[in-house]
């Protein structure tokens, strides 16, 4: 027991940023944030709104990015504390190791690959959709067996159906090409990816300027359809309507389907190694992109639900149809056109963020160093865990539907982020003598909030994400005892 709870001091962790795997310091605040945008406007805005609009919560589904966004808040300050605090890559998976011990790093981190992964794959979905709908503009059409995944939800039967196509391909070759651009460097991926998020910006602001004009107010009565509400324990609705597939309905769940949109600011702390002054710079970049995509989130789930009656919005490319429904096919081209780079943008940051979490787990000898922690000589990037990241988020997004992907990626992210402010809880009560560049504020009551909040969304996902969590847990820890617990260097007496 004593060896599953060891603990990498905090000299252990700054000692990594020294040597010849450390990875460059080339991002300053505005790269940082504009990762952070770039991770969290686009497959939110551009997707997932459709989907738990038409699906969970009607108009309410405002109320549902400001919860989410409510809980995104206080995870961002415990994050924002532990990357000044220790600039390393790995995000909550380097936190966990200082604080709970080994076997919850390895738990947290073997999290952290799904999360990306799946969220990675979700974003390939949605970009596919919405080239697909580019292309219809100019009367161009893929072959229907290479359009989207072999199967999907139907939420009206509550089952799956066959969508009788083969594979989603677009999807494959979008990720093939981020994958190319994430092995030239990072430095190279933030200039792309800040160039991808002015023009998403620009995009968005069009959006909420143009599409208030033709809100009509009596499509957002009634406002919540299926409730304020939505909380479930373990499949078991306890507070709202439930769905015909057994999924608790309303404002609540929908929050729960749509909090992965926010990820963005975690995956900016994986990036601290790469910072030029992280102690300033990454709570910069966490908060600023936090805030301002709230902000933005809550504006285009107003504009779209008025535009358009919840229940006609379309789920795979629903802003830009929403324009062609008013009679604005000219706005359509614009949109789609703008909501192809806002989502190349995230897949790019999450995809990074992966191969930063991997190298971490390496550096401590839990997945076999010689692969998951070799840095390219030339580029200075960890070339060969980004590949087999581009191959799996292939995989997963030629496969399986954008229904089963989002919410299969929230629950990982929401137990990622409680445990962060359970870390931070630990950290101040056991050494309340470190340095801490950037203080979260009202501690114990900020984390207590969070992991709170946090709990309340993971609660109003479906069974099914409970389940497929658990598979994936169980194994990492035959991994983890099979290969990481005895190959780790804190097992080493040399160490």
């Amino acid at each position: 027991m004593k060896e599953l709870f060891r603990k990498k001091s905090l000299e252990q962790l700054l000692a990594e940023m020294k040597g010849e795997s450390r990875l460059r310091r080339v991002l300053g605040p505005l790269q940082l944030t504009s990762l952070g945008v770039g991770a969290i406007i686009g497959t939110g805005i551009f997707v997932l709104v459709g989907q738990a609009a038409h699906d969970k919560t009607g108009p309410a589904l405002i109320l549902s990015f400001v919860v989410a966004g409510i809980a995104c808040i206080f995870a961002a300050l415990c994050y924002s504390e532990f990357a000044s605090m220790v600039p390393v890559a790995g995000s909550a998976y380097t936190y966990a190791y200082a604080t709970m011990g080994e076997l919850f790093a390895w738990v947290i981190g073997w999290d952290l690959v799904l999360e990306y992964a799946v969220a990675s794959s979700t974003v390939a979905h949605g970009w596919s959709h919405y080239f697909q709908d580019f292309i219809g503009i100019f009367h161009l059409k893929l072959p229907h067996v290479l359009t989207t995944a072999p199967f999907d939800y139907n939420p009206a039967l509550g089952k799956l159906v066959l969508t009788g196509t083969v594979i989603d391909l677009p999807a494959v070759i979008i990720t093939a090409l981020v994958t190319i651009v994430l092995v030239v460097g990072i430095k190279e991926s933030a200039t792309f990816n800040t160039t991808m998020v002015a023009i998403k910006l620009a995009i968005v602001f069009f959006v909420i300027i143009v599409g208030a004009f033709y809100v009509d107010v009596r499509n957002w009565h009634p406002f919540a359809p299926f409730g304020l509400s939505g909380i479930s324990f373990f499949g078991k609705t306890l507070w709202g309507q439930i769905g015909k597939g057994g999924e608790p309905l309303g404002m609540l769940a929908g929050a729960g389907t749509i909090f992965f949109a926010y990820i963005g600011f975690d995956s900016i702390s994986t990036h601290s190694e790469e910072a030029r002054n992280p102690q300033r710079d990454v709570p910069i970049g966490i908060i600023a992109s936090l805030i301002l995509c709230t902000l933005l989130y809550v504006a285009v789930a107003a504009v779209l639900t008025g535009m358009v009656p919840y229940d006609k919005i379309q789920i795979d490319a629903p802003v830009s149809d929403a324009f062609r429904q008013i009679g604005l096919p000219w706005a359509q081209l614009l949109i789609s056109l703008g909501a192809l780079c806002g989502i190349t943008s995230v897949l790019l940051v999450m995809m990074l963020s992966q191969a930063r979490v991997l190298l971490a787990m390496a550096r401590d000898g839990l997945i076999p160093p010689s692969f998951f922690g070799a840095i390219h000589e030339k580029f200075r990037t960890p070339w060969k865990s980004t590949i087999l990241t581009g191959f799996f988020v292939a995989l997963l997004s030629a496969f399986l539907p954008l229904r089963i992907l989002a919410e299969l990626v929230n629950i990982g992210t929401l137990l990622a982020f409680v445990m962060v402010c359970a870390a931070v809880l630990i950290m101040r009560k056991k050494h309340p003598e470190a340095k801490r560049p950037f203080r979260a504020p009202w501690v114990p009551l900020t984390p207590i909030l969070g992991i709170l909040f946090c709990l309340m969304l993971m609660f109003s996902l479906p069974a099914e994400n409970w389940i497929r969590l658990a598979v994936w847990l169980f194994l990492g820890f035959v991994i983890y005892f099979g290969y990481g617990r005895r190959r780790s260097h804190l097992a080493r007496p040399t160490y």
